[in-house]
C-alpha cells in the first residue's frame, strides 16, 4: 500500500488560480462591507468573462460554473496544487492506494459541515461518486468515473473506493468537478442552491451580472481573508478594463484585451502579471460529417493557418504556441511543428485532391474576445486557399454549448479549452469533436494501466496521431494574464485546473 498525507492550509496570500477570469479591482469594490460571516471584513470585486448559465455543473457543461464553485463553493477528496500541480489532500486527510491501483482508501477530516448544518462523512463520497455514475450527471465529464466499481463506506470517516481496472488518469480527475462533494439533501435546486463544504456559499446570483460569495460560518480550515467576493460579468473586454481603470472592480483575471495593457504599465496603482494556463484556443472541425469529415480537407485547413500570425494579430503576442491538445505543463508535452507546417500551397493543393477547391464553411464560435478576434484572423487566412469561412458568434455559453458543442451542428468552430489533461476527449467519439480513431482508444486505454514512462509514451502518440489527422487545430494557449491593483495580494504567475481559488486572495 502507498500511504498519501500531507496537512493542508490555506495560508493568507499563498498562490491561487485565477482561471479565465476578466476581473479589476479598485476602491469601489474593496470597500464595500461584506456581511457577516466566517471571513475577513475585506471585500473584493472580481471581473469575469463568461457568466454561468446557472450553478449546476453536473448537468451544464463549459468552464465559468466550475470556475467560480470549485474549491470555493464545493470541495473534493483532493485538489490540485496549483503551483507544482501535485494532488493534495483536501477532505480527505490521507489516503492508501493498493499496489496494483484499483483500491484507495480514504480517511476523512473530521468536524466538515456541509452548508446547510449537515456533517461530511463517508456516506456522502459514496452518494457523491455513485451520483457521477447516475443519470443525474450529464456533462461529459462524468466519463471519467466510470473505472469506478465500488464505493464503500467503511466507517464514518473511512471510504474505500474499487476500480474495474487500475487507472493512472482517475485520482488526477478527483480533482475536478467530478469529484466534487455533495449532501444528499443538499443537490434539489443545484442550479440556483448550491450546497458544499466549501469556504464559501451563495448568497446572490444576479443573472446577466453578477454572483456573490460570502464566507460561510462554521467552515472547517482556516477562514478566506476577504469575507465576500462580488465576480462581476462584463460582455465587453474593454468595459472591464475601464471598470478597473475608474475604480469600478478590484482586478482583471485572463485580461480578454492584452493589446490594451500599455494604459497600465508603469502605473504604480497596478500590477501585471503573465504567466501560463492549460487553456487551449482550438480551432474545431467537424470528424463526422460535412466537408471536415475528410481528413485532407481538415490537413489543409491547418496548413493554410499561419499560427503565429494569429497570435500576434488577435492576441498582442501573449499566449504559447502548441503543436497539439497538450499544454507544456503536462507531462507528455511534446513540440510537432513539422506535422501540419504553415503552407499554402500544400493546402491548396490538398483542397484539389479533395475535389474542394471552392468552399464553403460553416463558422459557429463563442462569443468571447479571444475566440472574435482568432476567427477574423482565421477567416482571412482560409480565403487565401480558397476557403469561405462564414462566420456566426453564438452566445456562449447557453447557444454555443447548445447547439456546437451538444449537437455538433458546426463545420468549424473556436473556443478554450481549460479542463486539464482533456487530451483524452479525443478517445471519445461522442465528444463534439466527433473523431472516432480505434487506435487512439487504444492507446488511451493503455495509458490507463502501464508505468509513468509507458503512460508519457502512449499519450506522445496520441497527441502526434491527432496533430496528424488533424482531428482540430490548436492556434494558441491562452497566457495567465491579470491586471490587478497593488496591493491584490495571492496572484498566480501560472494557471492550471478548473477552479479559481479565491481563498488566496488577500490585500497587504
Amino acid at each position: 500500500m502507498r500511504l498519501v498525507t500531507r496537512p493542508r492550509f490555506r495560508p493568507v496570500g499563498a498562490l491561487l488560480a485565477v482561471a479565465l477570469l476578466a476581473a479589476a479591482g479598485c476602491s469601489a469594490g474593496s470597500t464595500t462591507a461584506p456581511p457577516a460571516g466566517g471571513g475577513g471584513e475585506a471585500a473584493m470585486t472580481i471581473g469575469l468573462t463568461a457568466e454561468p448559465a446557472n450553478l449546476d455543473f453536473t448537468r451544464t457543461d463549459g468552464a465559468a460554473i466550475p470556475e467560480a464553485l470549485l474549491v470555493n463553493v464545493y470541495e473534493g477528496l483532493v485538489e490540485l496544487d496549483q503551483e507544482t500541480g501535485e494532488i493534495e489532500p483536501l477532505l480527505a486527510e490521507s489516503w492508501t492506494a493498493s499496489e496494483d491501483g484499483r483500491t484507495y482508501d480514504f480517511t476523512l477530516r473530521e468536524g466538515v459541515t456541509f452548508a446547510n448544518g449537515e456533517p461530511f462523512t463517508a456516506d456522502d463520497v459514496k452518494f457523491s461518486i455513485e451520483r457521477v455514475q447516475s443519470d443525474a450527471w450529464t456533462i461529459s465529464l462524468a466519463e471519467g468515473m466510470d473505472v469506478v466499481e465500488s464505493v464503500e463506506v467503511v466507517s464514518p470517516t473511512q471510504a474505500r473506493v474499487v476500480l474495474s481496472e487500475p487507472s493512472n488518469s482517475w485520482l488526477f480527475r478527483m480533482t475536478t468537478r467530478i469529484g466534487a462533494m455533495f449532501d444528499p439533501s443538499g443537490v434539489a435546486d443545484l442550479a440556483n442552491t448550491p450546497v458544499g463544504t466549501g469556504p464559501y456559499e451563495v448568497t446572490e446570483f444576479r443573472r446577466g451580472d453578477a454572483l456573490v460569495l460570502s464566507a460561510r460560518e462554521g467552515y472547517w480550515d482556516e477562514p478566506p481573508a476577504i469575507g465576500q467576493v462580488t465576480l462581476q460579468y462584463f460582455d465587453d473586454a474593454t468595459a472591464a478594463l475601464n471598470a478597473l481603470a475608474t475604480g469600478g472592480i478590484d482586478m482583471i483575471g485572463t485580461v480578454q484585451a492584452p493589446e490594451s495593457l500599455g494604459r497600465f504599465e508603469g502605473d504604480d496603482r497596478f500590477q501585471i502579471i503573465e504567466g501560463t494556463t492549460n487553456g487551449e484556443v482550438t480551432l474545431a472541425m467537424n470528424n463526422a460529417t460535412g466537408p471536415t469529415s475528410d481528413v485532407r480537407v481538415r490537413r489543409a485547413i491547418a496548413m493554410a493557418i499561419d499560427h503565429e500570425a494569429v497570435l500576434n494579430t488577435a492576441w498582442a503576442g501573449r499566449g504559447t504556441l502548441i503543436d497539439t491538445m497538450v499544454p507544456p505543463t503536462d507531462p507528455w508535452y511534446q513540440e510537432l511543428p513539422d506535422v501540419t507546417p504553415y503552407d499554402p500551397e500544400a493546402a491548396r493543393a490538398l483542397l484539389a485532391e479533395a475535389g474542394q477547391e471552392n468552399l464553403t464553411l460553416r463558422f459557429r464560435i463563442a462569443n468571447l474576445p479571444y475566440a472574435v478576434a482568432s476567427a477574423q484572423v482565421v477567416q482571412s487566412q482560409l480565403a487565401e486557399v480558397g476557403i469561405d469561412a462564414q462566420i456566426e458568434p453564438m452566445e456562449f455559453p447557453a447557444r454555443w454549448l447548445e447547439e456546437v458543442f451538444t449537437n455538433a451542428d458546426y463545420d468549424l468552430s473556436i473556443v478554450a479549452h481549460v479542463e486539464p489533461r482533456d487530451i483524452r476527449t479525443f478517445g471519445n467519439p461522442e465528444y463534439y469533436w466527433r473523431y472516432d480513431n480505434p487506435q487512439v482508444q487504444q492507446l488511451l486505454a493503455a495509458s490507463e494501466t502501464g508505468t509513468e514512462d509507458e503512460q508519457v509514451a502512449a499519450l506522445q502518440q496520441v497527441g502526434r496521431i491527432i496533430a496528424e489527422d488533424a482531428a482540430a487545430d490548436w492556434l494558441f494557449l491562452l497566457p495567465n494574464l491579470i491586471v490587478a491593483e497593488a496591493d491584490v495580494d495571492g496572484l498566480p504567475e501560472n494557471r492550471i485546473g478548473e477552479a479559481f481559488d479565491l481563498t488566496a486572495l488577500s490585500r497587504s
